[in-house]
């Protein structure tokens, strides 16, 4: 049986799951060996063709299905097969280290965690792919996120991807269906709460491939930020006060500007807030330009509007439907894809 069970959900990657798959079964090898469980969602797009020709020449490799699509199906239904006493999340989006499983199994052993991984490290091909990697490490984008931070070793509130061992899963209740998005978060919540830890090391290193276009972006974080409110509204309390920031500011200006045709005087602080808003945003997209590229520094003030808006609005949305009128998410909240 083999040591290590990785568990790839995975839902119409045609152009990325083989890159993942090579970069997985090119890992250094655990005493004990691994398999590859890539759980798919009945994709139609050629994905399942190229798992099944992979699987084919590499017998660590297999194939499920899962007809409900949703990455929390994907993950429970991998977990329940996993023949490993470790489990490891990887994405179909992400390339992987040589050592990444050898890094993920020290740092599980050596820390006693509960649940491990490393940084998220976001790296782009396109001109845009590569602005939204640069801010996707900047702590203005992501309010300064330890998770995004590539240097920090320590105690996290949660880790990308995640390493554990398969008792602690099924001992904790597996991840949420009920949520499309934030899985892992609320995993990782639910762990801490029952006196977990969840450890972060740089050595684990991945790289994930970001969205490559400005509407993919905001879809996203739109979706991140509504599905959030169903996390708190499950556990009465957030993770960190900092998932409220995004949707205090929208809420602010989107206040601002429906009071503007009765009170003139409401332009003041639209205005205050705006210029600050923008200062910060332009001092922040200076140094991730100096760090990235300075031919990104004109793209970056948009890129972090799609971080906060996009966020901020979903997590407006997400009070109306969940807290206030207390209905079920529309069908186009509930998609899988990317």
């Amino acid at each position: 049986m083999p040591l290590v069970s990785v568990i790839v959900p995975c839902y119409r990657e045609a152009a990325h799951i083989e890159a993942c798959l090579r970069s997985i079964l090119a890992q250094e090898t655990p005493e004990g060996g691994f398999e590859v469980l890539v759980v798919d969602g009945m994709s139609e797009d050629g994905t399942r063709e190229i798992i099944q020709k992979i699987a084919g020449e590499d017998p660590r490799v297999r194939l499920l299905d899962n007809p409900q699509r949703f990455q929390s199906f994907a993950m429970n239904l991998g977990i329940r097969a996993a023949l490993g006493q470790i489990v490891i999340r990887n994405n179909a989006h992400t390339e992987y280290a040589p050592n990444y499983i050898a890094q993920c199994i020290r740092v599980l052993e050596e820390t006693k965690g509960d649940n491990v991984g490393g940084p998220h490290l976001a790296k782009g091909d396109t001109y845009l792919q590569r602005g939204i990697a640069a801010a996707h490490h900047s702590p203005f984008a992501v309010g300064g996120a330890l998770s995004h931070n590539l240097s920090y070793e320590g105690h996290v509130d949660t880790v990308i991807y995640g390493c554990w061992y398969k008792d602690t899963l099924l001992n904790i209740g597996l991840f949420d269906e009920g949520l499309v998005r934030n899985q892992d978060d609320e995993l990782n919540f639910r762990l801490i709460q029952a006196g977990g830890k969840i450890w972060q090391s740089p050595s684990i290193k991945s790289w994930y491939q970001p969205r490559s276009s400005l509407s993919g972006l905001f879809r996203q974080y739109f979706q991140y930020g509504y599905w959030k409110v169903r996390v708190i509204q499950k556990h009465g309390r957030p993770a960190s006060w900092r998932h409220f920031a995004p949707g205090l500011f929208v809420a602010a200006l989107l206040g601002n500007l429906a009071m503007l045709p009765l009170f003139s005087r409401a332009a003041l602080p639209l205005s205050i807030l705006i210029i600050v808003y923008l200062g910060i945003s332009l001092a922040s997209s200076v140094l991730a330009a100096k760090e990235a590229g300075w031919s990104l520094l004109p793209v970056m003030p948009v890129i972090f509007a799609c971080y906060h808006i996009g966020y901020g609005l979903g997590f407006l949305r997400g009070l109306l439907d969940f807290m206030i009128l207390r209905r079920q998410p529309p069908d186009y909240l509930k998609n899988p894809t990317r």
